[in-house]
């Protein structure tokens, strides 16, 4: 196998890694205003993701190191022509992240208010941004003869990705809700049973609806049966859930994201940025790829440190794996 065409792959990876983690994150900041009544039952939701939120992060960064580095043409017109794009998710995660630490630092509701609709906020933005940005990558967008992107935002901003957007909000909030249930005792876990299947009807409903359109603009058998075993992995996570199989339930949504991006992948390749304007013009695992030495130094270092990261992650869960309660004191607030 070329290192072009496993460089490829592992930056696959990395990017289910981001959204199986980072989506149960969004989730929960989405969900922080509905599902938290009262300042205590708000501070026990953050306190499922206090310890792993930052970690999680680390994700995309990786994604976007390795970009730069084993395909430097697809990371130049990717930022280059995403970039207002990427520049509000950014933000959005800058905003989260400093709301996130600074809520605590004064004791009146006003302050601590703004703070969580600044963390729903920064949990939107992005949730609704990456799929917009995915779906536009699959699709294809117009790059010219000089591998330079074209068009605009509003040039994302059309019917397919806008229903990507759509699919990775509804995915994150059902993906958050399932987290939920697994982390959380009492009210804050009641309550957020009872929005997981109705929220969860939507979120197969648009995600049946994009998948099958992705597939129908770019995809073959293999990407199509990965796609459908996406669709019935997340009616298993639905039913686990209502049959109160919370681990069930969490695992079969973190593997429903992990097959829809492996789908998108898989679709897309040999290509990284298609080019809607000439087949030709789009950039490949091929003419974007770096040289064959950088590809072989970056292939070392990963086997080293890679494994180091994951075991430091998992420790990290395993330590942090019991259910947090909302004080007793504040159940029937």
């Amino acid at each position: 196998m070329e290192l072009t065409t496993v460089w490829f792959a592992l930056i696959a990876v990395l990017w289910i890694g981001y959204f199986v983690l980072e989506g149960f994150d969004f989730g929960v900041g989405m969900l922080l205003p509905v599902l938290g009544h009262d300042e205590p039952e708000r501070r026990s939701m953050l306190r499922t993701i206090g310890p792993v939120w930052d970690g999680n992060e680390v994700w995309v960064l990786v994604a976007g190191g390795a970009t730069f580095a084993a395909f430097p043409e697809w990371y130049a017109t990717l930022f280059s022509g995403f970039y207002l794009a990427l520049f509000l998710i950014l933000v959005a995660l800058i905003v989260r992240g400093v709301a996130i630490e600074y809520r605590n630092k004064r004791g009146d509701a006003a302050w601590r208010t703004r703070w969580d609709w600044a963390i729903a906020f920064g949990s939107f933005l992005p949730a609704v941004l990456w799929g917009v940005a995915f779906a536009n990558i699959v699709q294809g967008v117009p790059i010219d003869a000089n591998r330079q992107y074209t068009g605009d935002l509003f040039t994302l901003l059309n019917p397919f990705g806008l229903l990507g957007g759509l699919t990775t909000l509804l995915l994150f909030l059902t993906h958050g809700l399932m987290f939920l249930r697994l982390k959380t005792e009492g009210v804050i876990r009641e309550r957020a049973a009872k929005l997981v299947l109705p929220v969860g009807v939507a979120t197969a409903l648009a995600a049946v609806v994009f998948l099958l359109w992705a597939q129908e603009i770019r995809g073959d058998a293999v990407s199509t049966t990965i796609a459908l075993v996406a669709a019935v992995v997340f009616v298993v996570a639905l039913l686990a859930s209502r049959m109160g199989r919370e681990g069930w339930a969490f695992a079969a949504s973190a593997a429903t994201i992990a097959l829809a991006v492996t789908s998108l992948f898989w679709a897309l390749f040999p290509d990284v940025m298609p080019s809607s304007l000439d087949p030709a013009w789009s950039l490949t695992t091929t003419n974007a790829a770096s040289t064959q030495y950088t590809l072989t130094i970056m292939t070392v270092v990963a086997v080293i440190f890679v494994p180091i990261v994951l075991g430091y992650q998992l420790w990290t869960y395993w330590i942090f794996r019991r259910r947090v309660s909302v004080p007793r004191s504040t159940v029937d607030a």
